[in-house]
């Protein structure tokens, strides 16, 4: 009678590890699938609006309630303010082309650390083209919300452009 025991009592524990041991993996499955998700949003705003200057695609990847939180005051708030932001940008470097180092997630951010390169062929924040061929880096955090964008921190290396541009001296 012992014997039958042991066999049918390891049965019960390997078949309550199994048990336990899938839950958890459809647990995380479910982050993982969230955080992928909002990897492919992020990734299509880049792709979008950042490479192919479609700035019309902010209505539909942020939320109405969409906010920046960019230092430059010139900006209006809201999706208004990041569309300003892109025109501004491809006016100066029509080929400004972003290309990311690293796109990471959790939770409900998304982080993105970018390389930029273009050419300074139209005026940029009143710098008149210089034709300079330019890069410069930036580190962005996306709060997603319901799939969409809904809230955006940015640091861009601006003073390595305007140097780079000559708007500020080198040394």
């Amino acid at each position: 009678m012992f014997k039958l025991k042991t066999p049918m009592l390891l049965l019960g524990v390997l078949f309550t590890a199994i048990l336990i041991a899938a839950c958890g993996d459809s647990e995380l499955s479910d982050a993982e699938a969230a955080s992928e998700a909002n990897e492919v949003v992020v990734s299509r705003f880049i792709e979008e609006f950042k490479n192919q200057a479609n700035h019309g695609i902010v209505d539909e990847l942020m939320t109405p309630g969409f906010t920046h939180h960019f230092a430059d005051l010139r900006l209006p708030a809201g999706r208004e303010g990041i569309r300003l932001l892109g025109q501004g940008i491809v006016a100066g470097f029509p080929d400004v082309q972003a290309s990311v180092q690293d796109l990471l997630s959790d939770g409900d951010k998304v982080i993105e650390r970018t390389m930029a390169t273009a050419t300074h062929t139209g005026e940029f924040n009143g710098i008149p083209a210089t034709g300079r061929a330019v890069a410069w880096t930036e580190i962005h955090i996306y709060r997603m919300e319901n799939g969409k964008i809904a809230e955006l921190w940015s640091e861009i290396d601006l003073l390595g452009l305007l140097v780079q541009l000559g708007a500020i001296p080198a040394s």
